[in-house]
């Protein structure tokens, strides 16, 4: 037997995923995974290939070949470090459709909450965040699940679920070690 609200649930995830993608895509003229590797190369510059890659879902391979496109679209650089070490920078051109992203990212985000009353927004923040901590408790990476976020907004005046679950997770481990503010 199906549940409902799972159905719900998995219907609206994939529709304002669509619509999200499509904006976000459109805006920089560039692939889904070359949207996320733009936005997480605006949270975390220098990262390498392999670990780009990681992040947005990509082999080091085919994150190579993603690379080499937004390179030719003038949005990142490889840069030459020690040894065989490569890190990859937005350039300028980057920075800009990492802020067309967002935007273009927001208004279908803004379309689907403009049905709501303040205090239905308010339910519904409190329940994505607790979502978030169970997704969290399952995919266990922050800038995997965060990979398209907004991380100032998600972070100005509240604090991340996701981020916190990750510092929970960490504080939890060995150590006690924390983590950044991933979003």
């Amino acid at each position: 037997m199906h549940d409902r609200l799972a159905n719900l649930l998995g219907a609206a995830s994939l529709a304002v995923t669509d619509l999200v993608l499509a904006e976000a895509t459109r805006a920089a003229e560039v692939s889904a995974s070359g949207a996320g590797a733009l936005v997480v190369l605006a949270g975390a510059p220098g990262l390498g290939v392999t670990e780009l890659g990681r992040r947005v879902g990509l082999t080091q391979s085919a994150a190579a070949r993603m690379l080499d496109g937004l390179e030719a679209a003038g949005f990142a650089r490889r840069d030459r470090g020690p040894g065989r070490a490569v890190r990859v920078r937005l350039t300028t051109a980057g920075e800009r459709a990492v802020d067309a992203m967002l935007t273009a990212r927001g208004t279908p985000l803004a379309a689907a909450l403009s049905g709501l009353d303040a205090g239905e927004r308010d339910q519904l923040a409190t329940l994505l965040g607790k979502l978030l901590t169970r997704l969290y408790a399952e995919i266990g990476d922050a800038d995997v699940m965060c990979r398209l976020c907004d991380r100032a907004c998600c972070t100005r005046g509240a604090v991340c679920p996701v981020g916190q679950a990750e510092r929970d997770a960490h504080a939890g481990g060995a150590g006690g070690e924390t983590s950044p503010e991933p979003s």
